[in-house]
């Protein structure tokens, strides 16, 4: 079954997107109580939330056309009556424009292929920083990073897996090994910008295998996956545990490579005088090889050596 639904994916993207925009409607709508929209409560419901009525008739559309509009039947939907379907359900910006992306409005028509060049200016750029850094893909592919990166991370030297990819890694590693500490803070956050990111790709081969793999590997990814939730880039508060120099804490930045689409470039400043201290020990010993950004899309299956 579910090889067949990976291929009904890559044929069928517009029916995927439209089950995908159904899915993230009904979430948004069970997460309300009539309360929360100013209507009295109800003691006969079967299923938590609101009802299709109440959110077709306080956003002013048909019955019909909302309940079709979840089954994820072929119907258009304009961009004020999808604003209004957003006001009533109570969608902040994040899934504001999660809505529009999978409803494919026009004006934000969904970006296509796996963005994976990274240009010699931007390795050069990372490279001459004094600060970690990185960049990734929207499917947070690792494509390049400098050497303080890898001294943050050292396993990137000896590297065994199936995906270099910063989601894989959260949530197939072992609990002992990884390196997260504030890990149940920050892998919702994650797998809502994987999601809304997503909305950019349904039904492309090289996201559908990747989702199906997480599902198929990590329970944890699977439940957060389920809650359709969406969120946007950031800064971010987190927390590291190092094999010679223990906890470390960083904020990380994320920009955008507007050269690329797709591409960020993540920075990670040192977030107390203990972290930074502790980069500056690791760095004045000898840094390890830098290994060499493989292919995007690349499947891992036997150890990558250094160069």
């Amino acid at each position: 079954m579910a090889v067949q639904t990976l291929t009904d994916n890559a044929l069928a993207p517009g029916k995927v997107r439209r089950t995908e925009l159904g899915t993230f409607l009904r979430s948004r709508r069970e997460r309300l109580t009539p309360e929360d929209v100013g209507l009295p409560p109800s003691l006969r419901r079967r299923t938590p939330g609101l009802r299709r009525e109440e959110v077709a008739q306080l956003a002013g559309v048909g019955v019909t056309w909302y309940t079709w509009l979840e089954q994820g039947r072929p119907i258009n939907a304009s961009t004020q009556v999808l604003d209004s379907i957003a006001k009533t359900l109570h969608l902040d910006p994040d899934e504001h424009s999660h809505l529009y992306r999978l409803a494919d409005v026009p004006m934000l028509a969904p970006v296509t292929g796996p963005s994976c060049a990274v240009e010699p200016a931007v390795q050069q750029v990372l490279d001459e920083l004094s600060s970690i850094a990185c960049v990734i893909n929207e499917r947070f592919d690792l494509l390049a990073w400098n050497s303080a990166y890898q001294l943050l991370f050292p396993g990137l030297e000896n590297f065994r897996g199936k995906y270099r990819n910063t989601v894989w890694s959260v949530f197939t590693s072992p609990g002992c090994c990884h390196p997260y500490v504030n890990r149940a803070e920050e892998t919702p956050r994650i797998v809502a910008t994987l999601r809304a990111a997503y909305a950019h790709h349904v039904g492309e081969p090289y996201w559908e295998q990747f989702i199906k793999d997480l599902l198929d590997r990590s329970p944890e990814f699977t439940r957060l996956w389920a809650q359709h939730e969406v969120a946007g880039y950031g800064t971010r508060n987190k927390i590291f545990h190092h094999p010679l120099v223990g906890d470390l804490q960083f904020t990380t930045m994320s920009m955008g490579l507007h050269g690329t689409p797709g591409l960020r470039m993540i920075v990670y400043l040192s977030a107390d005088e203990r972290t930074a201290e502790a980069m500056q020990g690791l760095e004045s010993r000898q840094a390890p090889l830098r290994l060499a950004p493989l292919p995007c899309g690349h499947r891992f299956t036997e150890s990558v050596s250094s160069e």
